[in-house]
């Protein structure tokens, strides 16, 4: 399936803004994130088609996945 990744903030850093992607059948958003070596621990927020979903959720062809690191402060 095709997909279209998003990353924000420091995630970009060495990796890209937006990009089209190419994932198996079945592929969790988790899967995904791993794949792209961002840390499960520092993300935040995961969106498909500007929805909040779950980690375990699998997205279909032509979404949009969103990956948005925690904020903190202090």
């Amino acid at each position: 399936m095709q997909l279209t990744v998003k990353l924000f903030a420091y995630f970009r850093d060495n990796r890209f803004k937006q990009q089209r992607m190419e994932f198996p059948e079945g592929t969790t958003v988790e899967d995904i994130i791993r794949s792209l070596g961002v840390p499960l621990d520092e993300v935040g927020v995961t969106m498909i088609n500007s929805r909040h979903c779950e980690l375990r959720q699998v997205p279909a062809e032509d979404d949009q996945l969103a990956v948005f690191p925690a904020i903190g402060g202090g």
